[in-house]
């Protein structure tokens, strides 16, 4: 069975950093790209960061510089790094793994930059 679940979430301060954890099973996680998505309230999900299954990385250009995506495949986790979080981060974050046409989400954590 697959799960796909994210964690890490929570209330920050601007300027502070969260750590999000994506831990993966049921499918052979090395062989899938990993991506963060994240949608904000009364707005459409956006794409944030993707780090292929060779390794390679990608980001929006609102958070360039900023986050850092990466991955343990020996942990089937994947990570998103968030620093100097502003308050237009705020969003329930998602997982996703992808490989081909095929795609495992994550049911999403909160996160909230907020003073």
């Amino acid at each position: 069975q697959v799960h796909v679940v994210e964690s890490g979430g929570g209330l920050v301060q601007p300027g502070g950093s969260l750590r999000l954890s994506c831990a993966a099973s049921g499918f052979t996680f090395i062989t899938y790209d990993m991506i963060w998505y994240r949608q904000a309230p009364g707005k459409e999900r956006e794409l944030v960061a993707t780090i292929t299954s060779s390794g390679s990385t990608n980001y929006a250009d609102s958070v360039k510089g900023r986050f850092t995506i990466s991955r343990d495949n020996a942990k089937n986790t994947a990570y998103l790094q968030m620093n100097s979080l502003k308050p237009g981060d705020t969003a329930v974050y998602y997982c996703k793994a992808r490989r081909n046409w095929t795609s495992y989400w994550g049911q999403g954590t909160q996160v909230t930059v907020s003073s």
